[in-house]
């Protein structure tokens, strides 16, 4: 018998399977020893398409990237356009936060990556800021949204709220009076609206 028919593999194939081993077992599984396995071929045959692992590394920033919707920067709103952006922009983050660290700190080189940045510095000379506070805002963005996700502020509570009565009140209560299971996103905003305001602000002077 012939042996059972499986998908031609191509970069794209390579860098979702490597997407998916990451985000099940984290960035320190990814090996192309791993990732062959994984697509049930010979190590060597994955170098005709990745010739390393930064090769690698660039090909899921670029699967990633492409979950990002850049549609909402076109909205004649730019507040309400930025916003969903950079909920967005969390938001595909969060479904891959262990490639996450790992990607914020590689050059900005793929396509899909420079045309985001692009696409956020445009929509920010469009509504009056000048080039290098753009590139300020932007820098801002990045660590608004990176920071979020790779520091989960809640998660760093371990105890019930009121077990930090005692020795640390006010924290006990900022912890108490609000959803839990809602503050990173809740932090977010928050930031992201101060940002925004600022931001409202400064195309006001």
């Amino acid at each position: 018998m012939g042996r059972p028919n499986r998908p031609k593999l191509d970069r794209e194939l390579i860098a979702r399977a490597a997407v998916e081993l990451v985000d099940e077992h984290g960035m320190g599984a990814l090996t192309m020893r791993a990732l062959a396995t994984r697509l049930d071929v010979r190590g060597p045959s994955l170098y005709n398409h990745v010739s390393s692992k930064e090769e690698l590394l660039d090909a899921i920033t670029v699967v990633i990237t492409r979950e990002i919707d850049r549609a909402p920067l076109d909205d004649p709103d730019w507040r309400v356009g930025i916003t969903a952006f950079a909920r967005g922009y969390r938001a595909a983050y969060l479904r891959h936060p262990d490639a996450l660290p790992v990607i914020a700190r590689r050059p900005v080189s793929t396509e899909q990556a420079l045309s985001a940045y692009d696409a956020v510095a445009r929509t920010l000379i469009r509504i009056g800021l000048p080039p290098a506070e753009a590139a300020e805002f932007s820098a801002a963005l990045d660590y608004l949204v990176v920071g979020s996700v790779i520091e989960t502020y809640e998660e760093g509570f371990t105890r019930p709220a009121e077990e930090y009565g005692a020795e640390y009140p006010s924290l006990a209560r900022s912890l108490a009076a609000g959803d839990r299971d809602t503050l990173n996103a809740r932090g977010f905003d928050t930031g992201l609206r101060l940002l925004l305001d600022g931001l409202a602000a400064r195309l006001e002077n």
